[in-house]
């Protein structure tokens, strides 16, 4: 079960040479994988590479025939340790995972792995999250390939240039024994287009052969004295033969301006995943044409570490002055030119940050004013005075002020449904009586609860690291920290970081471990507890065993949409006289997943004239109050207001609409909270029976008896 299934596509994968591959960049990608040999590949899902991991998954009979091993990890950590296989075999390999989080947790193993080198083409496709709308704190993996020297590309975001990059930074990592980064923006996952194929190839050295020719080299062990030898091997032979193999093929490309004019003395330098964009901002400026021919010299930098010093040396040596367009900060590229061009002692003039915002996205207006500025800076004779005025008075229209007042706020929270929002509607409840609580969330779809309606969450320091987070408070007597995780957490991290070491640290701290039944948060993937695994066994890894495996003593399970039950089993583990950690496993499945495998089958049913049964809540518009104490306390996105149709009443009053999956939680809350009395539930019956007939007419003849008998009634009052 994953957000989308990739079954039909993934035979794109089987296309040969000369055949055109039509796809998405995430299956383009996956393509180059098979036609550039790799052994193994693996990884961990997470936006905006969750697909990848997804393509995968839905490949396993190509990946089989291919003698390809395929493998679900269970951590970045776990994924960065399996390329261990390229160290001493040539193996090639392929993980990826979300970057910079997932660059993060890899970190110990990825450092070992840069510091032995591989044998192996070694690649780690990262999905790099940043801007506006990334779900992370706002970093770039730029820094981490500095501090351990793994080579970065970041491609020009085009199918073929993509896949063509993949094949040559396997070439690139075999040819500098170095691990490299492949860098995956959003828009490059998701962009469609096409690419001439070639045939897929099986691995030239095999893990069989590996297995059976086992190599042991005592110098590619991370110990001393041989880790100095490692550097001094990154300094003297990696760097410099991954330099000679990025000239030789011409990895970094110059877009030279047509002919002789007067944008040849200015030049723009920018990372490969930014081409688009500042091609489209030189086109809005008229000054390049929609298929890239630029009126302006470019250097596209697919390569971003390590930079080409004699590249760029050559690209501004005639130049008055150059443009470095990189996204965020710190400007890591524009302080390298600095220091290259002053050793080559040019004269060339460098911008950057100064004429481009020092954080944030790059979108097309930001690059556009970026670019006019260096221009009207440096040659003004280049930029049209009419388009000049007429873009900065579009500029000064609409103030951004004035936006944010007119857009309203749209903060991420919960699916309709989610079996999470009657537990956090439990915690509300829970901290009404017992006072506000610390509490610890974490990474995952729990972290919605953090905003409104809910707003319960102090912190949140990494996946699966919720538990550890409140363990500073685990001595203190008298009053409790909760921690919060999901399921996928839980697996992630969170039973060795958090669970394990509450039991060593004897914790009387409270941990609430959500189980959904899948990865929620990176598109509903399989984790160890999920009823079935990638391999469809039916088997099922228990959270509730695995705490109590690792010493914990405390532990309850108990539905999610029993709210009342919920609250009063927090309020017992809050108030037991018990010391020591306090497990509550709170079961309820994933909603969009569950929705995703029962509505084909239900919609299959009606069409075939078998009966089925819909559940949907409404209020009753006559008895709602008008309070909207149901919408503060669920902020279920199927819940809304509609006017209100007493005439004497100005309140609108609340109205549920046809997305309600009859989850049942506003009932629930309306119950346990006694809000009101308005709710009621309906159940739509798809090809009733006989009896279900039957049934519906005897209710109407009752309802019909008792309405007409009230309508006497009232008119004898009347009288």
């Amino acid at each position: 079960m994953a957000e989308r299934s990739f079954a039909k596509e993934v035979q794109k994968l089987r296309l040969g040479t000369g055949e055109v591959f039509h796809g998405e960049g995430i299956l383009a990608v996956t393509k180059g994988l098979l036609q550039s040999g790799v052994a193994y590949v693996g990884g961990y899902q997470g936006s905006p590479v969750s697909h990848l991991m997804d393509v995968l998954a839905d490949s396993q009979e190509i990946l089989s025939e291919l003698g390809v091993h395929f493998e679900a990890n269970g951590s970045e950590a776990s994924a960065a340790a399996m390329l261990s296989a390229s160290i001493s075999y040539p193996l090639r390999a392929a993980v990826t995972w979300k970057s910079t989080v997932g660059t993060n947790v890899a970190s110990d193993a990825l450092s070992n792995l840069a510091s032995a080198g591989v044998i192996g083409g070694t690649v780690i496709i990262i999905g790099e999250d940043y801007g506006e709308g990334a779900s992370i704190m706002q970093e770039r993996s730029h820094a981490f390939a500095m501090k351990s020297q793994i080579w970065l590309i970041n491609p020009r975001p085009n199918l073929p240039k993509m896949v063509d990059m993949l094949e040559k930074t396997f070439q690139l990592s075999e040819a500098s024994n170095t691990p490299v980064f492949f860098q995956m923006r959003i828009r490059a996952c998701h962009l469609h287009g096409q690419f001439i194929a070639k045939d897929n190839i099986k691995p030239k050295f095999t893990l069989r052969d590996a297995l059976d020719n086992p190599n042991r080299e005592a110098d590619k062990i991370i110990l001393p004295p041989f880790t100095f030898l490692h550097e001094k091997q990154k300094q003297e032979l990696r760097w410099p033969a991954a330099v000679k193999f990025i000239i030789d093929h011409g990895l970094n490309e110059i877009i030279d301006s047509s002919g002789k004019n007067q944008g040849n003395d200015i030049g723009i330098i920018f990372e490969g995943g930014l081409y688009n964009v500042v091609i489209r901002a030189l086109q809005m400026l008229g000054l390049a044409t929609s298929m890239g021919e630029s009126k302006i010299p470019l250097y596209v930098m697919n390569v971003t570490y390590p930079l080409v010093d004699s590249e760029l040396i050559k690209f501004a040596k005639d130049k008055k002055a150059v443009l470095m367009v990189e996204e965020g900060q710190p400007n890591y590229i524009e302080q390298s030119l600095n220091k290259i061009f002053n050793d080559a002692k040019l004269t060339c003039k460098i911008s950057g940050k100064d004429l481009l915002p020092a954080f944030g996205e790059y979108s097309g207006q930001v690059t556009k004013d970026g670019i006019k500025g260096f221009i009207a800076k440096y040659n003004p004779e280049l930029l049209d005075q009419d388009e000049l005025e007429t873009s900065m008075a579009s500029l000064s229209a609409t103030s951004t002020s004035e936006l944010d007042a007119a857009i309203p706020a749209r903060p991420p929270g919960l699916c309709t449904g989610c079996p999470e929002r009657p537990f956090f509607a439990a915690l509300k409840m829970l901290e009404k009586d017992y006072g506000e609580i610390h509490i610890s969330a974490d990474i995952g779809c729990n972290s919605f609860g953090t905003l409104p309606p809910f707003q319960i969450g102090n912190t949140i320091m990494g996946y699966g690291l919720g538990a550890a987070s409140s363990s500073a408070f685990s001595s203190v007597r008298g009053k409790r920290a909760i921690s919060i995780m999901g399921d996928g957490g839980f697996w992630h991290n969170g039973l060795t970081s958090g669970i394990a070491s509450a039991v060593f640290n004897n914790s009387d701290n409270v941990f609430i471990i959500v189980d959904n039944g899948y990865a929620a948060a990176t598109g509903g993937q399989y984790i160890p507890s999920s009823a079935k695994t990638l391999k469809e066994d039916d088997r099922k890894a228990r959270i509730q065993d695995a705490v109590q495996g690792v010493g914990v003593k405390w532990v309850r399970t108990i539905d999610s949409y029993a709210i009342a039950e919920v609250k009063a089993l927090v309020q017992d583990a809050m108030t037991s006289d018990f010391y020591g950690p306090k497990v509550i496993v709170i079961e309820g499945e994933c909603m969009l997943n569950r929705q995703r495998r029962e509505k084909p089958v239900i919609a299959r049913n009606i069409k075939a004239g078998k009966r089925e049964i819909k559940q949907r809540f409404y209020v009753e518009s006559e008895t709602c109050s008008g309070d909207h104490a149901c919408i503060r306390l669920s902020g279920c996105p199927s819940l809304t207001i509609k006017p209100n149709p007493d005439i004497l009443r100005e309140d609108p009053v609340a109205y549920v609409d046809n997305s309600c999956v009859g989850c049942g939680v506003c009932g629930e809350n309306v119950h346990s909270a006694v809000l009101c009395p308005s709710f009621s539930r309906a159940d739509l019956i798809f090809n009733p029976t006989a009896w279900d007939r039957f049934k519906y007419y005897l209710r109407q003849m009752v309802i019909g008896f008792l309405q007409r008998r009230r309508d006497r009634k009232r008119a004898k009052v009347t009288l």
